[in-house]
């Protein structure tokens, strides 16, 4: 079972979002067969594996086990991730794209760069899984609490700074057998938690 499993198949995207197969595949974080999942969820299992089949023919669950009972045989299947994101190239040419956007400050064009990095880097997981070769990337995430807009703008160009003396120094055009990355950093505010209303 993968961590994360990136959809970028509208069909399977599709599939995945009905509420009652997004069910299932929480449930399915353990083997379990289309009857127990009937008794869990108040469908009958007749529906449960109409549901299975489609994801199962669209890769999101696979078969874990086959058990005999008598003459029967028990099919006991398991999600393939233990969470899934759908790729915003799943939607085709309206696919949001920081290439399109003009403000480079706004908010719509942070949310393309996201999901930029989901689609590149959802392709390059699915390629290292399908070689057997483990992908190297590298996440810095962490919180700065500004004093001021002031601290905010300063902080802004000394980082701005520092990634461009680094990148002047690390950058090699014409390396043999160097092989670009893309470095993205991203700052947005926190959303503020509401306040509990005071006792009256």
């Amino acid at each position: 079972m993968f961590d994360i499993q990136v959809i970028d198949d509208p069909a399977a995207a599709t599939v995945a979002l009905e509420p009652m197969r997004s069910r299932l595949l929480s449930e399915l974080a353990a083997p379990a067969s289309a009857a127990t999942l009937a008794t869990r969820v108040g469908l009958t299992r007749q529906k449960i594996n109409y549901h299975l089949h489609a994801l199962e023919a669209h890769g999101l669950v696979r078969l874990a086990q086959e058990r005999k009972w008598g003459g029967l045989t028990e099919r006991l299947l398991i999600a393939t991730a233990a969470s899934y994101i759908v790729s915003p190239s799943a939607l085709g040419p309206v696919a949001v794209d920081p290439d399109r956007e003009v403000d480079r400050l706004s908010a719509s064009y942070l949310i393309a760069l996201g999901a930029r990095v989901v689609r590149e880097v959802g392709n390059l997981v699915r390629r290292a899984n399908e070689s057997g070769k483990r992908l190297a990337t590298l996440a810095v995430d962490t919180e700065v609490r500004f004093r001021s807009p002031t601290d905010r703008a300063a902080f802004s160009h000394e980082l701005t700074e520092a990634i461009a003396t680094l990148v002047s120094k690390y950058h090699d055009e014409s390396a043999p057998g160097g092989r670009a990355h893309r470095l993205v950093v991203v700052a947005h505010p926190l959303s503020q938690k509401s306040n509990p209303k005071e006792p009256s």
